[in-house]
């Protein structure tokens, strides 16, 4: 065990934790999201202290755990938030999520349409819906109701970190490379470029393991290089 912590930390710190430009915000942000999506329930704890040392708010630590909703699915979530719920109760900085909701039900899907149409473009989206088959159009419904009406549009994190915590859940998911290319595409279009890709796939290697880092470096570099 002295051997795996001595080796593990010493390529966090000394390596990986060295690369890039990244702010140990966003850093801690992906942390949060990886050992959720990973169900490592465990972990949260010392993600959440790493977190509060680098400034990230208790609304912002909820918020990367909630966005690994729609891709970890709801078991892994629902242990983590509460996780979270009851880690920062215990430090007097307790949790309002609901509070970060800014949608109602009635405007889900125009605006999670208009986040998609930012993210991916209106023509993209626009052919994806109307190519749908009759038989799963639901699933283009589901996609801009759920995932980005429910989710992108919350407060807590812009943008452009919500959209960098999903390409590294795809990437710790494994086995969703048509997923990771459209979300390394989406990334590029908002402003995290390339050496953000590559900052945030760094830093998520202890996490997920070379394999799975390996095939979202491939695809980062098919997409860069289109």
């Amino acid at each position: 065990m002295q051997e795996f912590e001595r080796i593990s930390k010493d390529f966090q710190r000394e390596e990986v934790g060295v690369y890039g430009d990244l702010p140990n915000s966003t850093k801690a942000l992906i942390s949060l999201a990886l050992v959720t999506t990973l169900g490592c329930p465990e972990d949260i704890a010392s993600e959440i202290d790493f977190a509060l040392q680098a400034g990230v708010a208790p609304a912002a630590i909820g918020e990367a755990v909630l966005q690994c909703t729609p891709y970890a699915g709801f078991p892994k979530v629902k242990k983590a938030l509460k996780v979270v719920c009851d880690d920062l109760a215990a430090r007097d900085m307790a949790l309002a999520l609901a509070s970060n909701t800014v949608v109602t039900k009635d405007e889900r899907r125009e605006k999670g349409l208009a986040v998609q149409y930012r993210i991916f473009g209106r023509e993209t989206i626009d052919a994806n819906r109307k190519g749908a088959a009759a038989d799963v159009k639901h699933i283009q419904d589901y996609l801009s109701d759920y995932c980005f009406g429910d989710f992108y549009t919350r407060g807590g994190m812009v943008l452009a970190e919500r959209e960098l915590l999903t390409f590294c859940i795809i990437a710790a998911l494994g086995g969703c490379e048509p997923q990771l290319k459209a979300h390394i595409a989406g990334n590029l279009q908002i402003g995290n470029d390339r050496s953000v890709l590559l900052s945030a796939l760094t830093w998520s290697i202890p996490y997920i393991g070379f394999p799975r880092s390996l095939n979202a470096l491939k695809c980062i570099e098919e997409m860069t290089k289109e």
